[in-house]
C-alpha cells in the first residue's frame, strides 16, 4: 500500500492533539490528526454521567481559545468539554480524521511510516497523544477470577441508576475512586470504599488552577537543579470537587483498608472480616496506550518511553504529548497541555528547517 506524504502525522485527536495541532498550524506546518474516535471529544465522551472538571472554564481551556463558561456550573460537566472540544477542532479547522486506528509507527529511512486501519502514512515527525484512557489498569489481586458478581473498571461506570440494589465496592484513592464512591453515596447506593492508604484530600479551597501553578513550580525548580519539593503530592490525593466535600462532610466516605483478596461472594480483609458484594469499581488508574509505538522499541521502565520534555530521547523524529508530568508538567489536563503542545510544535518547526 502506498503512503499518503505529510510533515508531521499526530496520533490522536483528543485535547492534546487538538493543542500540538493548533500550535503546528502556527509555524506553517502540513499535518494530519488520526484519531480513533468516530466524532470529536477525545475521551470525555466516555466518562461518568457526574464528571466535573476541577477548575472553572476559564481556567480549563486549550491555546488561543477560551472555554465559556458553562450556563449554571461553575466548574463544567463533561458533555460541556465534548462541545468546547469539537468547536475547537472546527474553530480552526484542524484536519481530523477521525475513525481511523493507528496500528503502528515504524521507521522508513529519513522518515516514519504510519500504519492505520485505513491507510498509510509518510512523515517527517510523529507526535504520539493517544493518552491512558483506553488502557485501563486492574492489579492482579487473590481471588480476582473466584468473584462471581460483576467487575468493572472507572471506564466502564456511568451512574447510581445503574446500580440500584447493589452492593457496591469501590477501590481506590484517587480523585476517580473518590467521586464515583461520592456519587454512590449520594445516590443511595449500599457502597464500601476501600483505598491502599488513609484518603488524602486536599484543602477545600485548592482546584485545578492551584495544582497547574503547583506542577509547572515544581518542573521549573527541578530543572534549575533545586530541590523537589513533591508538587501535587505533597498537597494531597484528592481534590474536593463539591460531591466529594458533600459526601465527605456528611460522613459517607469514611475508607476502609484494602482487602487482601476477593471471595467468590464479596471481599475479604487480612484479619478474616468480609463483605458481600454484588459489584466491584476498579478505580485503579490507567496505562499509557502507547502500543502502536511498540516497533520502534523504545519502551522503558514501567512501560514509559524516556523523553526529555515531549521528545523521545531514542527516536528525535517522534515526541510524547499528554501523558503525565513525565512529557510535560500537568500536561494530561486542559490547561496544562498548552505549553508542551507550544514547545513540541516548536522542536518539529526547527527539525524541518533542518
Amino acid at each position: 500500500m502506498s503512503a499518503q506524504r505529510t510533515q508531521v502525522v499526530i496520533v490522536g485527536g483528543g485535547q492534546s492533539g487538538l493543542a500540538a495541532g493548533y500550535h503546528l498550524r502556527r509555524h506553517g506546518v502540513d499535518f494530519v490528526i488520526l484519531d480513533a474516535e468516530a466524532t470529536p471529544g477525545g475521551a470525555w465522551q466516555h466518562t461518568w454521567d457526574s464528571l466535573r472538571l476541577f477548575s472553572p472554564a476559564a481556567y480549563s481551556s486549550l491555546p488561543g481559545r477560551l472555554m465559556p463558561a458553562q450556563p449554571g456550573e461553575t466548574y463544567p460537566d463533561a458533555g460541556h468539554v465534548v462541545d468546547y472540544l469539537a468547536d475547537y477542532e472546527k474553530r480552526y479547522e484542524l484536519p481530523v480524521q477521525h475513525g481511523v486506528h493507528v496500528k503502528a509507527v515504524r521507521r522508513d529511512g529519513d522518515r516514519l511510516q504510519v500504519e492505520t486501519d485505513a491507510a498509510n502514512w509518510s512523515a517527517r515527525a510523529v507526535i504520539s497523544t493517544t493518552g491512558t484512557w483506553s488502557r485501563p489498569f486492574i492489579p492482579a489481586v487473590p481471588g480476582r477470577g473466584a468473584f462471581t458478581g460483576t467487575q468493572l473498571h472507572t471506564v466502564g461506570y456511568r451512574s447510581p441508576a445503574d446500580f440500584a440494589g447493589q452492593r457496591i465496592i469501590v477501590v481506590g484513592g484517587g480523585n476517580s475512586g473518590a467521586q464515583i464512591a461520592a456519587d454512590l453515596a449520594l445516590g443511595g447506593i449500599d457502597m464500601t470504599w476501600v483505598t491502599q492508604r488513609p484518603p488524602r484530600f486536599l484543602a477545600d479551597d485548592i482546584d485545578g488552577r492551584v495544582l497547574f501553578d503547583v506542577a509547572t513550580a515544581r518542573r521549573r525548580a527541578l530543572d534549575k537543579g533545586h530541590t523537589d519539593t513533591g508538587g501535587v503530592a505533597s498537597l494531597g490525593d484528592i481534590v474536593a470537587v463539591p460531591p466529594v466535600r458533600a459526601a465527605r462532610d456528611a460522613g459517607r466516605l469514611q475508607a476502609r483498608p484494602m482487602f487482601t483478596r476477593l471471595t467468590a461472594t464479596g471481599i475479604q480483609w487480612a484479619d478474616g472480616s468480609r463483605a458481600e458484594a454484588d459489584t466491584v469499581i476498579w478505580c485503579t488508574g490507567f496505562r499509557p496506550a502507547l502500543a502502536h509505538l511498540a516497533p520502534l522499541q523504545l519502551r522503558g521502565p514501567r512501560g514509559h518511553i524516556a523523553t526529555d520534555g515531549t521528545l523521545a530521547l531514542g527516536e528525535p523524529r517522534l515526541h510524547l504529548l499528554g501523558y503525565g508530568d513525565w512529557t510535560g508538567p500537568a500536561s494530561a489536563t486542559l490547561i496544562g497541555v498548552g505549553r508542551p503542545a507550544r514547545d513540541a510544535a516548536r522542536t518539529i518547526a526547527q527539525l524541518l528547517r533542518e
